[in-house]
This record gives structure tokens, sequence and C-alpha cells, in this order.
């Protein structure tokens, strides 16, 4: 059992180091062979920026950067961030994002730089290896808690089945289903696992699982993949709960920045120290600007300590002056002075840190972020959100630090994202492997606050067993529910294709196969794909929707393909409202209308990664009113599933041949289907 345990964890070390080389390769590729236009155009990069010094945040600059042009980019709060003038590379000065605006957007860094205030200034999403350098430790040392939940997964030992405890729910609005997941959560002995398909409240659950801990006087590390997840469960138990969220400053929700770490330690008895060390630290840089660095052209072979020598000695060497010799000893004496500060400094803050973190029965973070130092291997549960799209390396992190652990997520739904084909061993995740090993211990989510019923019938079908059902309040909702009055009331005036789009059924399948120029595209230097048919359907859809009284902010444009989300990007750029992104970064959200080009249309009848029908879970899921669907049914359909949709589509929803539609949709100005009049 133990040798099996151990070459478990060698292999994932591998994965994780091969994966780690991939994406750091990869990004630092991307930003060497590509302009910054171009890697703006891909929503990796914004230039042509000026910055300007807007204030100070727990010893953080913040740095305005803006243009008049609008910044369209898939940059966000909390991003690790490039500044530079043009080379990254060579720069390479580290910032965080705080906000994202229509032109600017605000960073935090540790150091400005004289050359912010240009014009020229270029801002490159970047990614580090951190992450992964905190999974290859957990991975090194498992912990006890993280051997057992190998063991598990691998199916070398079998859990205790859990058995329901009594509650007195904090919460009595949750339906029976999540009831009995609190319930048996909390009477698990070591782990128990929660599936929750889409919009089942399963961070509600969550919520209500670490109250209960709380109230029987447990201390509880709650963690989740991504920041968004963490910030959920934050809101849930903010002021119901003794809790820090930790975390860098910019990653959190502005409503939150009272439960952070960063803001409670402000609020500590030895915060003035800290203020007086930064300060000193501030004065020493200023002051080292005024002597001579010792760069390897100055220095001439010169060590500090031979520096320092001659110049107490009062000599010149090697075609230096004294002058310059005493320049450089100034500023290696002003250096170490302030590594000593900063020691000082760092020393102090993990002092307070941990003195914060032990008195609070509550500690929100992302898995990576349960890694610092002041986290303490102490907690008595780890309930982890979006275990599903977690790395196993990285959920164990935060199940390293607890005698039991909760996850929640859905295996049926997109896997943690890896970018080696090498290390694609690295998709299956924990959450996956213990519930396929250890169905006793988990239980599912089965009352869905999302969605029309008809719309949640197809992939409940398909993913969950025909388990799920729509909570009242949501089972009749429909377009016509949020539509302007003057316009819903005026069906008479609108064609054969606007009034399918809008009145008749929340399903909708657009069908191409019969239209001419419907093929896909692939540009010479992308991997990726577009369909501009596809993408000119997808621009009529929306002019129709929004004319007759849908708001931008409600609507939600989906595509696999990054290269389809650039060209719906152009084609839409007056439409700001109007969300586009692939299904990947679409995962975990919900809009009113939502609207899915699956793009692959060949003769060959390739569909590539839509073989995943994961993806098509999560595109499928998120439209709460009306969903849809423009593809290509002769391409897609070698596929069971699509087959399955598009049949559903005609018996349950709307089928439409586009090519149908054609005559009547001159209306638009449809010149080989291109769409004018927005």
């Amino acid at each position: 059992m133990r040798k099996k345990v151990e070459k478990f964890l060698k292999r994932l070390q591998t994965l994780v180091q091969i994966e780690m080389k991939e994406e750091i390769k990869e990004n630092w590729l991307e930003i060497k062979r590509l302009s910054g236009a171009q890697r703006e155009a891909r929503g990796k990069a914004v230039v042509g920026l000026k910055g300007k010094v807007i204030g100070e945040e727990f010893g953080y600059k913040i740095v305005k950067l803006g243009r008049a042009k609008e910044i369209v980019t898939n940059i966000s709060s909390g991003d690790l961030v490039l500044l530079s003038r043009g080379n990254p590379l060579k720069e390479n000065v580290k910032a965080y994002v705080l906000e994202k605006g229509k032109n600017f957007i605000v960073v935090a860094l540790e150091d400005v730089r004289d050359w912010f205030t240009s014009r020229n200034v270029r801002v490159d999403f970047f990614a580090n290896e951190t992450t992964f350098k905190r999974m290859l430790a957990v991975l090194q040392e498992p912990s006890k808690m993280c051997i057992k939940a190998i063991e598990y997964a691998l199916g070398l030992k079998k859990p205790v089945e859990p058995s329901k405890k009594d509650v007195k729910f904090f919460n009595t609005s949750l339906n029976p289903s999540q009831k009995k997941a609190v319930k048996l959560a909390l009477g698990a002995n070591e782990f128990f696992l929660i599936h929750g398909p889409f919009g089942t409240g399963k961070t509600t659950t969550l919520a209500e699982i670490v109250m209960q801990e709380v109230k029987h006087g447990n201390r509880v590390l709650v963690a989740a993949e991504t920041n968004v997840a963490v910030d959920n469960l934050a809101e849930r138990l903010n002021g119901k709960v003794n809790a820090v969220r930790i975390g860098h400053f910019s990653r959190v929700l502005p409503a939150l920045r009272a439960m952070t770490l960063f803001a409670k330690m402000e609020e500590h008895e030895d915060f003035e120290k800290v203020s007086s060390l930064r300060k000193r630290i501030e004065e020493l840089k200023i002051l080292r600007e005024e002597f001579l660095k010792p760069t390897p052209q100055l220095r001439r072979g010169l060590s500090d300590d031979e520096i320092l020598l001659l110049a107490k000695k009062g000599e010149a060497k090697r075609g230096l002056k004294i002058e310059q010799i005493k320049s450089m000893a100034e500023w290696i004496k002003l250096s170490g002075k302030l590594s000593e500060n900063l020691k000082k400094l760092r020393k102090l803050e993990e002092k307070i840190a941990e003195e914060i973190v032990s008195n609070c029965e509550v500690v929100l973070a992302t898995n990576s972020s349960c890694a610092l130092e002041f986290v303490p291997n102490d907690f008595d549960v780890a309930v982890i959100d979006e275990a599903s799209q977690s790395m196993i390396p990285c959920a164990l992190i935060p199940i390293s630090k607890a005698e039991k652990f909760v996850l929640a997520g859905d295996h049926k739904q997109l896997p943690p994202t890896v970018k080696s084909k090498h290390a694609k061993e690295l998709e299956k995740s924990l959450f996956e492997m213990l519930i396929l090993s250890c169905p006793q211990c988990s239980t599912m989510l089965t009352v869905q606050y999302r969605m029309n019923s008809l719309l949640m019938e197809f992939p409940s079908r398909i993913f969950y067993s025909s388990k799920l059902s729509a909570a009242e309040n949501v089972k009749n909702i429909t377009l016509q529910d949020i539509l302007n009055g003057e316009y819903a009331s005026s069906r008479q005036m609108l064609n054969g294709f606007s009034y399918f789009l809008l009145f008749f059924k929340p399903l909708v399948f657009i069908d191409t196969h019969t239209c001419e120029s419907n093929e896909e595209m692939r540009k010479i230097s992308s991997t990726s794909r577009e369909n501009p048919l596809e993408a000119e359907i997808v621009r009529l859809c929306t002019i129709t929707l929004i004319q007759n009284g849908v708001k931008e902010e409600n609507i939600g444009i989906i595509t696999p393909y990054e290269d389809q989300v650039e060209r719906l990007r152009n084609l839409l750029k007056n439409f700001e409202g109007v969300e586009i992104s692939t299904v990947d970064a679409f995962q975990g959200r919900e809009k009113e209308v939502i609207m899915i080009s699956l793009v692959r249309s060949n003769r060959e009848s390739k569909i590539g990664f839509l073989k995943d029908v994961r993806r098509l879970n999560v595109a499928l899921t998120r439209a709460k009113r009306k969903l849809i669907v423009i593809g290509n049914s002769k391409t897609v359909c070698v596929h069971k599933v699509y087959k399955k949709l598009v049949e559903f589509a005609k018996k349950k929803g709307s089928y439409l041949p586009f090519k149908k539609f054609s005559n009547e949709l001159r209306d638009f100005s449809f010149n080989r289907f291109s769409v004018s009049g927005e």
C-alpha cells in the first residue's frame, strides 16, 4: 500500500514539474513572439497607457494607468501582471490588478518607476511558478491526512460510511438535499463529498457546514481554487463567524476588505512599528538614489567587500576615481541597512499575522495561499469549494492542514486546466477520484435555482441521470418576463426569425449546415478556430434581442475557441455591456440569455475538443431564461450527445435551419451575412 502511494506522489511531482515548465514557457514565448497589439487582441495585454500614482494602501503604491481608447481585455482584478515600456521580459516589473474600468486599469506594486507617467506603458498578464512550488512542497512532505486521502482515492482503503448528525439549522430555507448534505458532512469521520451541479446552491450549503462546525467548537480552513469562489463563501460568512480572509488585498472584493488580513493587521497594537519600519525603508531607498549603484560595468570585477575596503582606505583602483568608489560604498552600506529593515519588517508582519490567524475561528484562502507559513496545521476541518477544478496537488495543500475535509464540486463539468499535453493526467481531480472510489461518502444536491425547467431538462438527463428538479421560483421563468413592455406586446410586428428568437421556446438551435460559406477558419499562426458565419449570426441575434428590449448586461456569448472570441468582440464592440468569453472562463457564471457558437463546421466532421462534453455541459447551464445554440448539425452530430441535443431542440425547443430565414433577413441588409445598423 505504501509503495503505491509513494509511486503516485512521485508521478504527481513529475507531472507538476512538466506543467510548470509548460505554462511558464508558453507565457514567456507568447510575450516574446507576439507584439503588444497582438497580445492585446488576445485579451492578454493592454498597450499605450499613461500612469499616475494615486495613493498608497497596505504599504503598496497604487497606480492608475489609462488611455482614451476603451480597454477590452481578459485581465481582471487580482491578476499578476508585468508593467513595461514595451519589453516586459527586460523590465520585469510585477504588479497586482486592483480594478479595471472602461478606459483604465488600477494596479498595486511595491515600487514606482519614473517611466510610469509616459504614454507608452504596457501591461501584460503574467504566469508565475509560486503555486507550482507550493504543490511540489506538499507532495514532497505529505501530511497523514494527505496520505489517507490518496489511499481512499486509489481504492487502497475503505472509509467509514458517514451517519447523519442532528442539526439545528442556521439557514432554515435549505432544501431537503442541502440539509442532507449538511448532516452527512458533519457526521463524516474523515472526509465527505458534496456533488453540486449547476445552480444547486453548494456555496450556501458549505456556508451552513462552516457555521455548524464553528458552533461545535471547531476551527475551519475554507479554501477554493479561485479568489472569486473564496469571496463567495466569505460574503455568506461575513459577520456570522470570527473570520479572516488571507490573500493580497487586490484579489479580494472591496466589500470584504475589512475581513482581510491586511485590514486586521492595521488594527493590531503593533502596527505602528510596521508603519515606522516601512517609512524608514522608503527613506533609505530615497537616500540610496543619491549614490552610484555598483553595476557590473562600474564594479570592474570588484566585490562589495573590496569596494568598501578601498573606500575606507581612500584608494582608487582599475580606472575608478576615489569619488566613484566612495559613492558605490555608500550605496552598498545603505543597501545593507535596507536589507536589515526589510527582514525586521517581514518578521514583525509574520508575527502579527500569526496572532490574528490563530485567534480566528475561520480562515479563508485560495488553495495555494493555504501554504503560507502563518497558516497553521491544526485546523479541525478543511472545507474546499471548486474541488473538481483543482489539480490533486493543489487540493492537498488545504487538506494537509486539517484532521478532516469536505470537498464540493461537479466532476461532470470542466476539470482542472492543464496546458501540457504530457501532463493531462492532472485533469483528474481528487474529487472525481474519491466520488468514484467512495460513493458512499458523497451526496448530490438536486434542486437547481438558476434556470427554466426546459433549459434544465437536457443537461439533467444527459449528465445527471434526470435527478435534478427546478425550484418553484425559476421553473417557469422566460425571456418575456424581462422584455420591455412595449416590445412584448407587439409580437405581430416581428418577423418569423425574431418571433422564434424572442417568444417561442427557451431553447433555440440555429442550424447552419445547409448555408453557403459556413465553414470554420484557422489562422496560419494559430491553433484556434473561428467561424465567420456563426459570428455574424450571433451579431444578428444580439441586435434582435437588444432592439426588442433585452438589456446588454443580460446577454452572454460563449464559444470554445479564443479566435472566435476575438472575432465576436470586434463585431460587437459597440455593445459594451454584452459579455463575450470562452466556455472555460464562463464556468460558475450565469446570464439571462446565453448564445453559444460551436464554431466547428467542416466536411470531415472533425469536432476537436468539443468531444469533451463536460465543456458542453458548462455552456448549456449558464442561461437562466433563453439559450441560443448556433452550429452545423452535420458536423457536430457525429458525436451522440450533440445529436441528442439537436433532437431535443427539434422536439421540445425551437429548431431553426438558418437558410430558411435568409430572404426575410434581407431587412437587416444581410449581404453575405454581414449585418449593419448597430
